[in-house]
């Protein structure tokens, strides 16, 4: 049975996030003004993806999670009780400059919350992420390629299946520096959520 979810359709997703987004915010009791100055993103902007009239790149969704202290899956996640993450069959929200393509797979709630993504990072580019909200935590796997994490002053090399873990609650990017595309598992658990 071949049926197209939100994931698929990025008008579909836009009208989703939106609505998402405006039920969070009103169930908040939150203005735009408020949810802007929250965000650090513009009242049109927040008016604009409420409507589904904006598809908000990955850099405007991780804003909008960190001011309302949620994961970015509770935006993104459609409602079903069985759901298979097929690699680009599913939700892809873009970075701003296109070098990381994320797609959210999986949002568990019960101790914190826990999300699952799968991302794809362009060859020969970086993708510097913000810090997300206090007690993210960060695990990373390259499952393709080579990746070089940046935590702060820090970078650490990764290889193919190398692991590592961080707070998020910093400034980090992701740095592939070679030719071909690299795959990243991502595991973010939210101690705070």
């Amino acid at each position: 049975m071949s049926e197209k979810n939100n994931w698929e359709d990025p008008e579909k997703l836009s009208k989703q996030v939106g609505a998402t987004l405006r039920s969070i915010r009103k169930e908040r009791n939150l203005s735009l003004a408020d949810l802007a100055e929250r965000t650090d993103v513009s009242n049109l902007t927040l008016g604009k993806i409420e409507r589904g009239e904006a598809n908000p790149s990955l850099t405007i969704i991780w804003k909008i999670a960190n001011g309302l202290a949620i994961p970015i899956s509770s935006l993104l996640a459609e409602k079903q009780d069985v759901v298979i993450s097929r690699k680009h069959e599913g939700q892809k929200v873009l970075s701003a400059n296109e070098s990381l393509v994320l797609e959210p797979m999986f949002n568990m709630k019960g101790y914190g919350s826990l999300e699952t993504h799968r991302a794809f990072l362009e060859p020969n580019s970086e993708y510097s992420a913000d810090a997300h909200q206090q007690g993210v935590i960060e695990y990373i796997t390259v499952m393709e390629g080579r990746v070089n994490v940046r935590v702060q002053d820090g970078i650490y090399e990764l290889a193919m299946y190398d692991s590592i873990k961080f707070q998020a609650d910093q400034e980090h990017a992701y740095i592939n520096p070679d030719s071909v595309g690299a795959v990243l598992h991502f595991v973010m658990i939210y101690t705070q959520a």
